[in-house]
């Protein structure tokens, strides 16, 4: 993506984010609804492809077809690709191409990528940049490493680095996405150590942000993490043990998920389950088989989501830390929030407090829509509906029986949960003047 051509355009970041979003899903759907892209040659139809396009570039992994054995290996290929875009995002990818070619940055491309970086200034943008793109390319090299070295024992060399390559990319951008076919995504390796431990690495390291993996790489040399990494680890880490503590008391008795493995499998299916729904979509255990009980608590993970400037979507881990910190601080009768020792400005906690009532007005219509013309139980349409808002992918198994209508709604809404609900609000919005007088101050009787 050539990012000059949108430095011609007189719009806002937010509104040249959205446009170039739909640009990639567009062009991703024209390619993969040709013949070559499916494994019988017979072209899967554009509603299909468009779903699927959507998905890869949402970093989400709702599919309607299965993608290990419908899509040859060309179009397991462009959807890897659009998930590597989505996930840096494709301003990202145009900076590389920009950097490689030793052209200018402009200001207002500059600006762009403020505002998908989610940052609050400019100062050091390309560096970040830089550091996205190292960064991003070495785990997904570890992740092929460790992945290729295990499925070597399974199937040959070739194909095992084949599937290395693909599963690692999909992870790392919390996209869900799997070829093992029949939609059975990492449940052969449910005990399996190396494939749980290497997928959770690659989930959690995409998911908690590129600006706190920098912080914790140069640890040492700043002698200190800032707040926003502390507050990000601090939730992630609080997140992923109570996560897995609820899954596994809730689904240890279950014949069907915990029930029938030992121990060790046990403890790592429950951590495993608990990291996924943080936006990755992978799973080891079949969702459909568990308790309604954990199916809830994983619709608020779900939720939740990932971390700000990561590849991961929902509300994010500083977003919900920020509500609770206001929770608390009304209940300690304190004006003021205060996490580690620093004080959040309020404008900060009103754009928290949007951020979240946007998410769930989304998640209630689609589940509203979905419910009304869609054959399912309510739980499994709530499930969906949150998977695609938190660019999850995890399903109950209703996405290849969706509607055309369901279809269109569930796409609308993985876009709508990759550029975020607040981003869509300020591209659809026109400027914000500012107001030359305020309102007196009124008081109602709240609660």
């Amino acid at each position: 993506m050539n990012i000059s051509f949108f430095s011609l355009l007189k719009w806002s970041p937010p509104r040249i984010l959205v446009v170039g979003f739909a640009i990639i899903i567009m062009l991703g759907a024209l390619m993969l609804s040709l013949p070559f892209a499916s494994a019988d040659g017979s072209g899967l139809r554009f509603l299909d492809a468009l779903f699927t396009a959507t998905s890869a570039t949402s970093v989400t992994g709702l599919v309607v077809v299965d993608s290990g054995t419908y899509f040859s290996v060309a179009g397991q290929v462009i959807i890897m690709l659009l998930i590597q875009i989505g996930g840096l995002g494709f301003m990202t990818m145009g900076t590389l191409f920009a950097l490689v070619l030793k052209k200018r940055i402009s200001l207002r491309e500059r600006l762009i990528l403020q505002e998908a970086m989610n940052q609050g200034s400019m100062e050091g943008i390309i560096r970040l940049i830089r550091k996205v793109i190292v960064y991003s390319l070495s785990f997904e090299l570890v992740g092929t490493l460790l992945f290729t070295l295990r499925f070597a024992y399974d199937m040959p060399f070739g194909k095992a680095l084949y599937f290395g390559v693909f599963h690692a990319v999909s992870l790392f951008n919390n996209a869900g996405f799997d070829i093992f076919g029949d939609y059975r995504s990492l449940t052969l390796y449910v005990d399996d150590p190396i494939v749980n431990l290497t997928a959770m690495l690659l989930i959690i390291s995409g998911g908690l942000g590129f600006i706190v993996i920098s912080d914790l790489l140069e640890f040492r040399r700043r002698k200190g993490l800032s707040l926003h990494s502390k507050v990000v680890l601090v939730m992630t880490g609080s997140l992923i043990a109570v996560g897995a503590i609820v899954i596994f008391l809730f689904e240890f008795s279950n014949a069907l998920t915990l029930g029938s493995l030992d121990w060790g499998g046990k403890i790592l299916s429950s951590f495993f389950q608990s990291v996924s729904p943080r936006t990755a979509g992978a799973n080891t255990l079949n969702i459909a088989d568990l308790r309604q009980a954990t199916l809830f608590f994983t619709i608020i993970l779900m939720f939740i989501g990932a971390s700000p400037g990561s590849t991961g979507g929902g509300i994010k881990t500083t977003t919900f830390m920020t509500l609770i910190g206001a929770v608390v601080a009304m209940f300690r009768g304190k004006e003021d929030i205060v996490l580690f020792r620093f004080r959040l400005g309020k404008e900060r906690v009103l754009k928290a407090l949007t951020i979240t009532m946007l998410s769930l007005a989304l998640v209630v219509v689609v589940t509203m829509l979905l419910s009304a013309t869609e054959d399912q139980q309510f739980i499994k349409i709530l499930f969906e509906a949150t998977s695609a808002f938190g660019t999850v992918g995890l399903s109950m198994g209703i996405t290849p029986e969706l509607s055309d209508f369901g279809k269109i709604i569930i796409s609308i809404t993985m876009f709508a949960g990759r550029l975020g609900p607040l981003t869509l609000a300020y591209a659809l919005n026109p400027k914000a003047s500012k107001e030359l007088y305020r309102y007196p101050e009124g008081k109602i009787t709240i609660g």
